[in-house]
């Protein structure tokens, strides 16, 4: 055997080696950094959040061991569960609301007519401004007295509304802000799914006498479910942790009308100073976010189709 073939045995034995044992020594450079930049990122901050979540701690004040003292009085504070029922409440709000107008919007770009493009660029642009900007113009809109949207009620004969500043209406009206900003996301998710529609179906709709309706219900709905799914994993997670939008329009109130979990949370741990008790709030809030995000992929997994299914 030539050298040169005994040199490739032994870079080929190395490689196999090497793929047996794990990453090669040379990689470790490369990912050490990046494991560095996860502890110091993600790890580090949770274990600290855990690690305050069971002491007493209010800042300007020495830090004790509470065990599950701010657990305990999680179960029995009644503002705490008011601010979970105002958490689902504008959850459940903000998803179907993008979800049904962003089904309808979705179907009406997907038709062919003049401007098309044009159009769905105007149609996404909400979704690309800042939340801060947005929460401003719609505050101004939904003055009672100099907004536009009470004039605009006027000339159909509707009398002022109070919109955020009610306690019945402030989350429907923050809702209203959500929509608007986040319904195109879901056009644009819909959207892709139609396109990847099979023709097969609804070419034997059309010869057995289908009208729109049916083909929607029977064919579309079924088939675009999946990515219906993604919107609403998507929508709902993004609702369950929203704070910008509510906190510049309405800190929460009036009162505590429009106070979510992280509202509570951020005054609990930053306007209150009460570091140990935000802690542990944050804590549940993350198996809460976590468990829903688990209970919508379980649901996500049994809406998925294949070619097989809808022939």
């Amino acid at each position: 055997m030539s050298s040169v073939s005994i040199e490739a045995a032994k870079a080929t034995a190395t490689r196999a080696r090497s793929k047996s044992s794990g990453l090669a020594p040379n990689y470790w450079p490369f990912v050490v950094p990046a494991l560095i930049v996860i502890a110091a990122v993600i790890v580090f901050p949770w274990v600290f959040t855990l690690w305050m979540s069971v002491n007493s701690w209010t800042l300007g004040q020495a830090q004790a061991f509470s065990g599950w003292d701010n657990y305990l009085r999680l179960a029995t504070d009644t503002r705490f569960w008011d601010s979970l029922w105002h958490t689902i409440l504008y959850t459940a709000l903000a998803v179907i609301g993008p979800l049904f107008l962003g089904t309808l919007a979705a179907l009406i770009f997907d038709a062919q007519f003049p401007l098309r493009g044009f159009l769905r660029g105007i149609f996404v642009m909400p979704m690309m401004a800042t939340p801060v900007a947005i929460a401003l113009v719609w505050t101004m809109m939904f003055h009672p007295q100099l907004g536009v949207l009470n004039y605009i009620l006027s000339l159909v004969g509707i009398g002022p509304q109070e919109w955020i500043y009610n306690q019945k209406s402030v989350i429907p009206s923050l809702v209203l802000v959500e929509t608007w900003q986040w319904t195109p996301l879901i056009m644009l998710i819909v959207l892709g799914g139609l396109a990847a529609l099979p023709r097969e179906p609804y070419e034997s709709a059309e010869i057995d006498g289908a009208n729109a309706w049916q083909k929607f219900r029977y064919l579309t709905l079924p088939m675009i479910a999946p990515f219906l799914m993604v919107g609403v994993i998507i929508r709902s997670i993004d609702a369950v942790k929203s704070f910008d939008i509510i906190y510049a329009m309405t800190q929460g109130g009036p009162g505590t009308a429009s106070e979510t979990i992280n509202i509570y949370l951020y005054n609990t741990a930053f306007a209150y100073y009460d570091i140990g008790y935000g802690s542990a709030m944050a804590v549940v809030f993350f198996v809460v976010i976590v468990a829903l995000s688990f209970v919508l992929m379980m649901v996500r997994a049994r809406t998925n189709w294949s070619d097989t299914e809808t022939r």
